[in-house]
C-alpha cells in the first residue's frame, strides 16, 4: 500500500497529466477566449509549451484565430468546435490551440498572408495546422461542420503516414514566403519619385473603384480609411471633378446605406454587397475612429455640413457605447446578440414598428429608412436611408420641418426600444485602437471645442501614459481580469501618434514626450533592416518585413517611420531613412496598399 506521501504525488500526477489536456480558457481575461472555455475541445493557450507537447507526441498544431465580435468564428463555435464528435477528433489527433487576434495581431498577420499566398483568400476564424517544427502546413476559414470533420480525418490520416514528408514542404514552403520578404536594395526616393509614386497611386485606385455605388471591389465593401484618407489628400493638392465626384459618393454611401447605423450611430466593420445594404454587424473601435476622422476630413475638405456631422455622430456613439469607466475605449460590440442572431440588436420587424411609433412615424420610418416591403434579413428590415429628405416630404405632403421633425421623434423611439435589448460586448482596451480613438477626438475637438469631447480626450492621453506605459514598456491591453497581451509595433506607433495628436492641440509636453519614448522604444524592439510586427511569436523562422502595408489600419511602420521623421531623435531619424530606402519598388508597384509611406516619403524629399 502507497504511504500518503505517495498516494498524494500519484493523484497529482494524475491531477497534472488531465489539467495539461484539459481545456485551458476558462475564465479568461479575453472575453473571446472565456467564451470558448466550455468547449469540449481542449484549447491551449499559445506558448512555447505547445510545441514541446506536439514535438513529444508528435502531432499538428491547430491554431484556431477569431476574434469576439465575429459573426463566423461564433457559427464555426456553435456548429464544430462545441460538438462533441468533432472535438473527440480535434483532441485525439491534434494540439488545440486557440488565439484572440485582437491579442495577437502580430501571429494573426503572419497566418493571414500565409492563407493569401497558399489559398488565395483570408478571413476569420482563421484556422492553421502547424508542424511541431512550427511551420504552417496548410489553412483554412470557416468550414461547414461535415465537411471540417472530413479534413481532420484526412489530415490526421496523411500526417500519421507521411509525417516527415509534410513537415519537410511546410518547412520549404515557410522558406519560400520568406524569399518573398526578402530585402530589395537601398534606394533614396527623390522628389520625381514621389511623383511618379503618387500616379501610380491613383492609377491603381481607378482599376479597383467601383465609380457606380462607391468603394473598392465588386462583392464585399470595406471603409478602407487609410486608402480614402490618402486620396482626399491627394485631391486637396490637385482638385479632380472625377476624383472628388467618386469620394463624395463613396463617402455618401458609407454614411446613409448599411455601413453605418442610422439608428444610433456608429460603423460596422463591412457590408457583403456591392451595394452597400447588407452589413456583418460587429462595430469595432478602430473603424469608428477612424471613420470619424475621415468624416472630419472629408467635412473640411468639401465644406460638407453633413460629412462633419457623421464624425461628431461617430464620437458621440463612441463615447456613449464604448467608452469604459476607468478610462480608454472597450474594442468591440458583438455581431451576434443575446439570442444568437447576426444583427438581431438592429433589426424590425413591422409588428415591432407598430407599437412603438405613432401611425405618422410609421409612415415617414418605413420610407425614409426602408423598412417595408421584403425583409431585409431573415429576422428584420435593417435601416438604410432611401429618400432624400425633398423627395420625401414632396411624397407624403409633409413640409420639410414636419418630416424633420418626425424622422427625429421616430428616430428616437427606436433607440429607446432598441437600448433595451441586449448586445454582449468585448471589454478590453487595446493600446493602439485607443491610440486612434485619441486622434479623432482631438479632431473632434478642433471642429467644436466641446467640453465633453475634451474630457474623454484628457481621459483617454492619462490612460495610455499612465495605465498601459510603465516608463519602458507599453502593454497591449486590459481587461477585467487585468493586463493581458504584449504590445507590438501596432501599439506602439499608434498610441505614439495619438500622444503627438493630442500634444499639437494641447501643447502637453508630458504626451510629446512619451511620444518620443515610445517612438525610441518601437525602434529598438521591432527593427533591425526589416520591421517585425512582435518581440516574439514562437514560430521557428525569420518574420521581418521590408514595410507592412496599410488595412484595416493604417501601416504601423509607415506611421513609425512617418513620426520619428517630424519629432524622434537623430538615430530614430536615421533608422527611418534606412527604412525608407527599402520601398521604392513597392511604392512603385503596389502603391495603393502602402499609401501611407507617402507621407514619410514627402517629408525626406523636402528637406
Amino acid at each position: 500500500m502507497l504511504s500518503l506521501h505517495g498516494r498524494l504525488f500519484f493523484f497529482t500526477m494524475i491531477w497534472l497529466s488531465f489539467s495539461s489536456q484539459a481545456n485551458q480558457l476558462s475564465n479568461h481575461p479575453s472575453a473571446y477566449l472565456a467564451m470558448h472555455g466550455d468547449d469540449p475541445v481542449n484549447w491551449h493557450l499559445w506558448d512555447e509549451s505547445v510545441f514541446q507537447q506536439a514535438q513529444k507526441e508528435n502531432k499538428l498544431i491547430f491554431l484556431s484565430s477569431g476574434y469576439f465580435s465575429c459573426h463566423w468564428c461564433h457559427v464555426m463555435q456553435r456548429e464544430s468546435y462545441q460538438n462533441p464528435a468533432i472535438a473527440q477528433q480535434i483532441n485525439r489527433h491534434f494540439i488545440a490551440v486557440k488565439i484572440d487576434r485582437e491579442l495577437n495581431p502580430a501571429l494573426d498577420a503572419y497566418l493571414i498572408s500565409f492563407l493569401e499566398n497558399t489559398q488565395g483568400y483570408s478571413g476569420w476564424p482563421l484556422n492553421v495546422f502547424i508542424t511541431p517544427n512550427g511551420h504552417p502546413l496548410v489553412g483554412l476559414v470557416y468550414l461547414p461542420a461535415n465537411d471540417f470533420s472530413q479534413l481532420l480525418s484526412q489530415l490526421s490520416s496523411i500526417w500519421s503516414q507521411d509525417h516527415k514528408v509534410l513537415s519537410k514542404d511546410a518547412a520549404n514552403g515557410a522558406k519560400e514566403l520568406e524569399a518573398l520578404r526578402k530585402l530589395p536594395e537601398p534606394y533614396t526616393p527623390r522628389s520625381n519619385d514621389l511623383l511618379n509614386y503618387q500616379q501610380a497611386f491613383i492609377q491603381q485606385t481607378w482599376q479597383q473603384a467601383d465609380d457606380l455605388q462607391g468603394g473598392f471591389g465588386e462583392q464585399s465593401k470595406f471603409p478602407m480609411a487609410p486608402q480614402l484618407s490618402a486620396l482626399l489628400s491627394f485631391y486637396q493638392r490637385n482638385t479632380d471633378e472625377n476624383l472628388g465626384e467618386f469620394l463624395q459618393l463613396t463617402l455618401s454611401q458609407m454614411a446613409t446605406q448599411g455601413l453605418r447605423d442610422q439608428i444610433g450611430g456608429g460603423f460596422y466593420r463591412y457590408v457583403i454587397d456591392p451595394g452597400w445594404k447588407i452589413p456583418h454587424f460587429e462595430k469595432m473601435l478602430y473603424d469608428n475612429a477612424l471613420m470619424a476622422s475621415l468624416f472630419f476630413q472629408a467635412g473640411d475638405i468639401f465644406s460638407r455640413q453633413d460629412f462633419l456631422q457623421v464624425g461628431l455622430n461617430t464620437i458621440d456613439f463612441m463615447l456613449r457605447e464604448m467608452q469604459h469607466q476607468h478610462g480608454g475605449f472597450i474594442a468591440s460590440l458583438s455581431a451576434i446578440d443575446d439570442q444568437k442572431k447576426e444583427g438581431g440588436y438592429y433589426l424590425w420587424n413591422e409588428d415591432e414598428l407598430k407599437r412603438v411609433l405613432t401611425p405618422r412615424e410609421y409612415l415617414v420610418a418605413t420610407r425614409y429608412w426602408n423598412l417595408h416591403g421584403n425583409k431585409t434579413m431573415d429576422d428584420g428590415h435593417h435601416a438604410t436611408t432611401s429618400h432624400d429628405i425633398n423627395s420625401l416630404a414632396h411624397e407624403l405632403k409633409l413640409t420639410q420641418a414636419q418630416l424633420l421633425s418626425t424622422i427625429q421623434s421616430a428616430q428616437n423611439k427606436l433607440f429607446t426600444a432598441r437600448s433595451k435589448r441586449t448586445l454582449p460586448i468585448d471589454d478590453k482596451r487595446l493600446a493602439s485602437w485607443n491610440g486612434l480613438a485619441l486622434s479623432a477626438l482631438t479632431k473632434a475637438i478642433t471642429i467644436t471645442n466641446k467640453e465633453t469631447y475634451k474630457q474623454a480626450a484628457a481621459r483617454t492621453a492619462s490612460y495610455l501614459q499612465q495605465s498601459l506605459w510603465n516608463g519602458s514598456r507599453l502593454l497591449r491591453a486590459h481587461a477585467k481580469q487585468g493586463d493581458i497581451g504584449r504590445a507590438g509595433l501596432e501599439d506602439y506607433a499608434l498610441v505614439a501618434q495619438g500622444l503627438f495628436d493630442y500634444y499639437q492641440l494641447t501643447q502637453d509636453k508630458t504626451s510629446l514626450a512619451v511620444a518620443k519614448q515610445l517612438i525610441h522604444q518601437a525602434w529598438q524592439r521591432f527593427y533591425q533592416q526589416g520591421f517585425q510586427r512582435s518581440e516574439n511569436m514562437f514560430l521557428q523562422y525569420a518574420n521581418r518585413e521590408a514595410m507592412l502595408a496599410d488595412d484595416v489600419l493604417p501601416s504601423s511602420s509607415a506611421t513609425l517611420i512617418t513620426l520619428s521623421l517630424q519629432i524622434g531623435n537623430n538615430n530614430d531619424k536615421r533608422l527611418a531613412r534606412e527604412a525608407l530606402s527599402y520601398t521604392h519598388k513597392v511604392l512603385q508597384s503596389e502603391p495603393f496598399w502602402y499609401v501611407g509611406y507617402l507621407e514619410a516619403v514627402s517629408l525626406i524629399t523636402q528637406q
